[in-house]
């Protein structure tokens, strides 16, 4: 049986017709070669998900006819991933993954020892969306602007626990009490310096969550962090 593509919309749906040109129709008439009849998930990050049947393949376009709302927007944790950014290939695969374990912010944080400060923002977000439209996820996490760690620090809520991945030692998820709201901050390679280190320490309380004996890389610490944060917090 073939799965029902899922496609994300910037801009409020409602039933009617939707009329999609650009990318979005070459990518359903194109490359997936969808037909009138077929029918495709829509959902645009505020009202939810909706179901619907392409009526017509024009040249340039798509028309779409919108049915009934399956689904509102779903809830997602209230969990911000705060990254240091890595090279971009790699920071964008962060994203996808962040995406796909249900992070609702995502933060680039520039420290003493980040090298590519400069990331593309709009990549950035197409790899969330189509992260978002494989995994069946209706609500895009927020893209933050980046912002110095102290400047992330200094603006610190009380309401929110921070969790530091720490490197240097921590505990295992299970004996943390982690608990949302949240953040989950990943250093950069090669870590934070000693003074950024004492900064992050200084939060009241601050969480040290320890990734294991081996020395991973940073995409990969952000994902073993946020799965096993996830999975203590529910």
């Amino acid at each position: 049986m073939r799965q029902i593509p899922r496609l994300f919309v910037d801009a409020p749906l409602a039933s009617g017709a939707l009329r999609l040109d650009g990318s979005a129709a070459h990518y359903l008439a194109g490359v997936l070669r969808l037909r009138p009849g077929d029918e495709v998930r829509l959902f645009d990050d505020r009202t939810g998900e909706w179901a619907a049947v392409i009526e017509a393949v024009e040249r340039r376009a798509v028309i779409l006819g919108i049915g009934e709302r399956l689904a509102g927007r779903e809830t997602v944790p209230d969990l911000w991933l705060m990254a240091a950014p890595i090279r971009p290939e790699r920071f964008q695969w962060v994203a996808e993954k962040a995406t796909e374990l249900g992070v609702a912010r995502l933060i680039p944080v520039l420290t003493e020892r980040t090298n590519h400060h400069r990331q593309n923002p709009a990549r950035l977000r197409q790899h969330t969306v189509e992260a978002a439209e494989q995994c069946g996820r209706s609500a895009l996490p927020t893209l933050a602007d980046p912002v110095p760690l102290a400047g992330l620090l200094a603006g610190w809520p009380a309401e929110r626990m921070l969790v530091l991945a720490d490197e240097a030692g921590g505990s295992a998820a299970t004996a943390l009490g982690l608990a949302l709201p949240a953040g989950l901050l990943i250093g950069p390679e090669g870590g934070f310096s000693e003074a950024e280190r004492a900064a992050i320490l200084a939060v009241p309380g601050v969480r040290r969550l320890s990734l294991g004996s081996r020395v991973l890389r940073a995409d990969t610490a952000a994902v073993a962090a946020l799965a096993q944060l996830l999975l203590v917090t529910g």
